[in-house]
């Protein structure tokens, strides 16, 4: 079974191509890779040079002091990401051009550099160290914020899907990704709802809840869930526009998924 990803559901609102020296899209790694003009060569440069020590799983935990965002400088962080995304590409057997250009859009090396981040992306399919531990270690180090493992998960589904489905190999992979990072069942069936929709008559999983919520749990629920993910907040984090309009979408989706709980709960009160 494949299932669809969420860009398939929006057809007719294509994403926005961004600019050559845009900002990448994955908030996480952008902040990650924030070394600064003055050093002579890039994150993607640097993992491919410093490769064996880059894709340690190994690495200290980092002090926080960002709610959303890895430590600065953290190269540990995006060797481990990039590793995580190029062995996802490959759970189902190979990597498609759709998918490394997915990968590329995510993280979106800066120009003159796409060669250095193709060859660090197929150096971490080619390590011999498993997905499981690139996830360990990211969730290791940033436990504490889940809105960061979320937009990793978020940049997962989206190159996943890059090859019009994800397929259950890969919804596998990211099943065990998310419960490296430390996320329940359930707050994986709301993660997996809000990027490709919710299983059929399964609109509680994008809210977190279970069927059978009371109307008040799902009314808070609702509210949290909007808070969360609303485009204003992803804004505020200095998202580039690639997320914000991911936060559109799961908005619309939890927007979609309340009423529709409500209606349901409402005829069955009459």
């Amino acid at each position: 079974m494949a299932y669809g990803p969420k860009s398939q559901r929006s057809a007719q609102a294509p994403r926005r191509q961004a600019e050559p020296d845009a900002r990448p899209a994955w908030p996480g790694v952008a902040r990650s890779r924030a070394i600064g003009d003055n050093v002579r060569m890039s994150v993607w440069t640097r993992i491919v040079e410093l490769a064996a020590r880059a894709f340690d799983p190994e690495a200290d935990p980092p002090e926080f002091n960002e709610e959303c965002a890895p430590r600065p400088n953290d190269v540990g962080f995006t060797a481990a990401v990039i590793g995580l995304a190029a062995k996802m590409a490959k759970a189902d057997g190979c990597t498609t051009e759709a998918e490394m250009a997915a990968a590329a859009q995510v993280f979106r090396p800066p120009p003159g550099e796409e060669d250095a981040f193709r060859r660090a992306f197929m150096l971490a399919q080619q390590t011999v160290l498993g997905f499981d531990s690139y996830a360990k270690q990211i969730g290791r180090k940033y436990r504490a914020r889940p809105c960061l493992l979320e937009d990793v998960l978020d940049g997962l589904f989206h190159i996943a899907g890059a090859d019009g489905a994800i397929s259950d190999a890969e919804l596998r992979f990211l099943e065990e990704v998310a419960s490296h990072f430390g996320f329940s069942e359930l707050e994986f069936r709301r993660i997996k709802a809000t990027n490709l929709g919710p299983d059929a008559g399964d609109p509680y999983a994008i809210l977190g809840l279970l069927p059978g919520a009371t109307m008040e749990e799902v009314r808070q629920a609702w509210r949290r869930a909007a808070a969360e993910n609303h485009p204003d907040r992803m804004l505020q984090r200095g998202a580039p526009p690639e997320f914000v309009e991911i936060a559109r979408d799961k908005t619309a989706a939890i927007n979609a998924a309340y009423a529709r709980i409500r209606e349901e709960l409402s005829v069955g009160a009459k």
